[in-house]
């Protein structure tokens, strides 16, 4: 089992309201990539970097009782709430497991998850852009794949061209210099805000092919659950970046004053969305 390290996001109980959030909001993004890798009821899903499971609670109901759902994530709080929640929501098909997505092929309850044949479905969004060794992860998912297998991704690429409307207004320049420090933080813990754009070729490494890519881009207008969202993962993970010594106080304060001036809606601006990717690979039969 691998010993539970700093998720640059954190683990904590606001990062678990984020995650809840932003499933809600995101999940329909992702029941579309599913059903375009053609999950299932009876089928065995490998949910890569589940943090507390809230796809993992949806991917379970959709494989139904004859299904198994194993959920790997090297934080053990993550991991114990899935595992509650999976025994109060009654998906025992639903197995959390904590350790290194890196190795996750060396864990013998991920290796009986996969039953003799492999995994027919992996499954992992906003986890590549994290890890150290995206590589090194796509190529241990190769191996715990059925042949015929797909792994579905949703992630980012070209994450810091989010940004705000109207551009080089005093709002925007605020934004974006929280933007570049979010994406640099990122690399400094080892990470990659642009993972997608090296996927294809990651994957051939890995002995995967592409099967398709599909980009998502989305906008948030003052007054909508979609802004409301963003709000609450600046509220997070800015006073994190102070902490960090990627910003300054000044430049936080410059940053939540142009927010709440964008968030009232006198500017008539909107903000602008990562892009997030929904790329499906596939192991050769």
């Amino acid at each position: 089992m691998a010993t539970e390290r700093e998720y640059v996001l954190g683990t904590g109980e606001d990062e678990l309201a984020r995650l809840a959030f932003q499933h809600r909001l995101w999940s329909d993004a992702a029941h579309e990539a599913w059903r375009a890798a053609r999950i299932g009821p009876g089928l065995r899903v490998l949910d890569v970097g589940c943090g507390p499971g809230f796809a993992s609670f949806d991917l379970a109901e959709l494989v139904g009782p004859r299904g198994v759902v194993v959920g790997v994530d090297e934080s053990a709080s993550f991991i114990n709430y899935l595992i509650a929640q999976s025994t109060a929501r009654h998906l025992p098909q639903l197995v959390g497991i904590s350790g290194d997505v890196h190795a996750m092929s060396d864990i013998a309850e991920v290796r009986a998850g996969a039953g003799g044949a492999g995994f027919d479905i992996a499954y992992a969004r906003w986890l590549l852009c994290f890890v150290k060794d995206p590589g090194r992860v796509l190529a241990d998912v190769a191996k715990l794949l059925a042949p015929g297998g797909r792994f579905v991704v949703n992630d980012y690429f070209s994450y810091e061209a989010m940004t705000v409307a109207p551009r080089n207004t005093t709002i925007s320049r605020a934004y974006e210099r929280i933007v570049r420090a979010t994406g640099d933080s990122w690399r400094k813990h080892g990470g990659d805000p642009d993972i997608v754009g090296r996927l294809p070729a990651l994957a051939s490494a890995a002995g995967l092919r592409v099967q398709s890519i599909r980009p998502m881009q989305r906008i948030a207008r003052p007054g909508e659950t979609m802004f409301n969202w963003v709000g609450t993962w600046w509220k997070n993970y800015v006073p994190k970046l102070e902490a960090m010594g990627a910003i300054s106080a000044a430049e936080r304060a410059a940053f939540f004053e142009a927010w709440d001036e964008l968030a009232s809606g006198r500017t008539q601006g909107f903000a602008v969305m990562p892009c997030v990717y929904e790329v499906i690979l596939e192991k050769p039969a």
